[in-house]
């Protein structure tokens, strides 16, 4: 498959306001939540059903053969989604990930030499149109307070997306009373980000601080209020865009 492009230059250092306030966010979550690892029952469970959701979304939507699709995650963080594609047999010179912040972003090229990891704003990414088969965000626009900013990362996310393409959203889609920097966003709120695209949603992840409570003592336990849809804390968003 032919590499995405990327448009030559060097992208915008001076940021936005909101993209400050983003990186500030996310060094007081970090802070936070400091000490959570893949070690951690309620982790892995988080981590577990969402693979696994991702999955069954990606298979019925005929994406069970990545190996020559172009895929794009806005907000990658230090690479751990992005590495996990590798694993459905996602080719690595296919894979680009773009995150805000400095530190995420040698983290995660530390991590993954081989994929292609930049540094930027979302609201201006550095691609030619209709570039990627796939691109996805997970947790980033609760982040976003400001809604022309929301509204800009979305227009982006669909300018690179290949007409017969596919995006996928993962989110909170309840506010956090433990965390005044995340925002839930609702279903008529991402659709109005994505107008024009066809949307199904899916509810999954069981609260977090229900899972880091209850994993450590009783997984089963885990998985029976993980069936209670109230609980499930995120939306599951594929899209694709209306035909011409």
């Amino acid at each position: 498959m032919r590499r995405p492009a990327v448009h030559q230059g060097v992208l915008p250092t001076h940021l936005p306001d909101e993209a400050e306030r983003v990186r500030e966010r996310f060094a007081r979550r970090k802070q936070a939540h400091k000490g959570y690892s893949y070690f951690h029952p309620g982790k892995l469970f988080i981590v577990q059903g969402r693979e696994r959701k991702f999955l069954e979304v990606l298979k019925k939507l005929g994406l069970d053969r990545l190996d020559d699709k172009g895929i794009l995650e806005v907000g990658c963080g230090s690479g751990g989604l992005l590495r996990g594609f590798l694993d459905w047999d996602a080719r690595p010179e296919n894979l680009y990930g773009v995150d805000l912040l400095a530190d995420r972003v040698w983290e995660a090229k530390a991590r993954s030499p081989h994929l292609h990891i930049l540094q930027g704003n979302a609201e201006h990414l550095p691609f030619p149109d209709r570039r990627f088969d796939l691109v996805l965000q997970s947790t980033v626009f609760t982040s976003v307070l400001d809604g022309d900013a929301k509204r800009q990362i979305a227009h982006e996310m669909r300018r690179v997306l290949r007409d017969d393409g596919v995006m996928l959203w993962y989110d909170f889609r309840y506010d956090n009373p433990q965390n005044p920097d995340v925002r839930g966003i609702g279903r008529r709120e991402i659709a109005g980000l994505f107008p024009g695209c066809a949307l199904e949603f899916h509810t999954l992840t069981l609260a977090p601080f229900l899972a880091r409570a209850v994993a450590p003592r009783s997984w089963a336990l885990c998985q029976l209020l993980e069936a209670i849809p109230l609980l499930r804390t995120h939306y599951l968003v594929a899209m694709r865009k209306a035909p011409s």
